[in-house]
């Protein structure tokens, strides 16, 4: 009864909240979870054959999108949540809104992209039957603190029935396939032409998970993932389940255990969020065919690197996570990488959507230092803390000429297309990017009439 009245609620609120033109996609879970105190009504439902999370630092989303698009093309009716709230209030919202009155998930498959830290609270243990982990590294440090608290929480939901996916170069993740008693599936890419061999930044993880030794690594992807060794306890990366090789950026393809793939993007997360969705669904039994038919013979889209026009000129949305020096770091690479002069537009009102003291000190584990790059022509910089990057980019000893900093947003585009060339990259976090599409259909608008 309990539950039937929460599931009741919990739709009626979506529908008014849809009626008043509202996302809805936290609130009921709030009703739910905080002011009714019913922590543990997911542990009620009665759920289908197949519990999927995707859980990570980065590449969740991505990876989700993926493998929904691959189940869906192969005639699974999949639930999952699109919009990328990903913590415990927007679990029970959609979980909830996806049950009969009966309690029963009426879909055939649960995908749900969770937060690290959340995840013990939206599963618990032995509900999961898949958990798909994309790595673990320095991320919200003022929430998280160290990224051993987020591996031990992510530890805490996984039970013994459940099928572990997980990243072989990251050497954190990696030591669960040493300990974990049911199936571990483990995924990895192998040396590319842009992988180095040594480390130019402080890396998360440096020592053994097992014995404390430094480890020594025979090439980095970037951070700390790569191909590793313990000298002492011999601890390494090991024979990958399914491994991406030949990994050709600038071509958009790749092989996976031989075969061939077409990436959507040029870019090394683009690698790994196939790979490691790739894993999932041949790990669910797949056919591989079908699997290559999606990922090779059509267009998918992910959340990352959407791609407008503004003023004749390319547009590549680039949504940059704050407090992740490696989301940046991929986002600057991939911008240094293309041809041509670039313009680029950085930053952000808020630092987390999650709390709000405004800690910066990741700004400075960013390697802003590649920006500087003949090939940039402008850097626009925006928002409310656009004084602190402006610091950050001159101790990154960044021409003062190629730097505007823009004291009123709607001033932007009228900005870039007047004293700026080439195509435009902006690497900012979720809320701006909202805020810079709005300003462009503005604009549209206004040229149109």
């Amino acid at each position: 009864m309990k539950l039937k009245i929460c599931i009741f609620i919990n739709k009626l609120c979506t529908k008014i909240l849809k009626l008043c033109k509202r996302n809805g996609s936290v609130y009921p879970g709030f009703i739910i979870y905080d002011v009714l105190k019913q922590k543990k009504i997911l542990e009620h439902v009665k759920y289908p054959k197949y519990i999927i999370a995707v859980t990570g630092s980065s590449g969740k989303g991505s990876t989700v999108d993926l493998i929904h698009k691959v189940l869906t093309d192969n005639g699974y009716d999949v639930c999952y949540n699109k919009n990328g709230s990903n913590g415990v209030l927007a679990a029970v919202t959609l979980i909830l809104n996806n049950c009969n009155l009966k309690g029963e998930f009426t879909h055939d498959v649960l995908l749900l992209e969770c937060d690290e830290r959340h995840l013990k609270l939206i599963f618990g243990q032995n509900k999961m039957t898949h958990l798909v982990i994309t790595n673990i590294t320095r991320d919200q440090p003022a929430r998280n603190g160290h990224p051993d608290i987020v591996f031990e929480d992510i530890k805490k939901a996984i039970g013994e029935k459940t099928t572990l996916i997980i990243n072989a170069d990251d050497p954190e993740v990696n030591s669960l396939a040493y300990s974990h008693e049911n199936k571990c599936i483990t995924f990895g890419i192998l040396k590319t032409k842009d992988s180095y061999s040594k480390s130019n930044l402080v890396v998360d993880y440096a020592y053994c998970p097992f014995c404390h030794k430094k480890l020594v690594y025979d090439y980095y992807h970037y951070g700390h993932l790569g191909k590793y060794l313990c000298p002492n306890c011999h601890f390494n990366r090991g024979n990958v389940s399914y491994e991406a090789s030949e990994v050709e950026l600038d071509k958009e393809k790749m092989k996976i255990n031989g075969q061939d793939i077409t990436l959507n993007k040029d870019v090394l997360y683009a690698a790994y969020y196939t790979v490691a969705a790739y894993a999932l669904l041949a790990t669910l039994g797949i056919e591989e065919e079908k699997i290559l038919k999606t990922i090779n013979n059509q267009h998918y889209e992910t959340k990352r690197g959407k791609t407008l026009t503004f003023d004749n000129r390319k547009l590549t949305m680039l949504e940059t996570k704050n407090e992740n020096n490696l989301s940046y770091y991929q986002s600057i690479k991939y911008i240094q990488n293309q041809i041509g002069k670039k313009t680029i537009i950085l930053g952000f009102d808020n630092v987390s959507r999650r709390y709000q003291f405004n800690d910066l000190s990741w700004l400075w584990d960013v390697e802003f230092e590649l920006l500087n790059h003949k090939s940039i022509d402008k850097i626009f910089i925006i928002g409310r803390f656009r004084y602190d990057i402006m610091t950050r980019l001159e101790f990154a000893h960044i021409e003062k000429e190629k730097i505007v900093l823009i004291e009123d947003i709607n001033n932007l585009l009228e900005e870039v297309k007047t004293i700026s060339i080439g195509d435009i990259y902006t690497m900012v976090c979720f809320d701006m990017t909202t805020n810079i599409l709005h300003l462009l259909k503005e604009y549209e608008n206004h040229e149109n009439n």
